[in-house]
């Protein structure tokens, strides 16, 4: 694995690195798309708290928005997750 995959691969994992932003992820793996204002009610906390999660994860580039009239979707980006994938993947030892 090259020093930039690595690099990249560490930004990702840096940005997953809080629970409510790994259960954004989780969330989208199983529902595919969802709304920015659906988060607020499923972890509980305030709108701005969920804006702040959702952009780390934008700006890393695990996923992606698409606006509906007044609301933000997100869903996951399938490329950035690869590359977690395979990084996780390197670091298993099979036993």
């Amino acid at each position: 694995m090259g020093t930039d995959e690595l690099t990249r691969a560490a930004a990702l994992f840096r940005a997953m690195g809080h629970p409510i932003r790994l259960g954004v992820l989780e969330r989208l793996r199983q529902e595919g798309e969802i709304c920015a204002c659906d988060f607020t009610e499923h972890f509980g906390v305030s709108q701005p708290t969920i804006s702040g999660h959702l952009r780390t994860l934008r700006e890393a580039r695990l996923v992606r928005t698409r606006r509906d009239g007044t609301q933000i979707c997100y869903s996951l980006a399938p490329d950035a997750l690869e590359s977690v994938c395979r990084v996780s993947a390197a670091l298993c030892v099979a036993d």
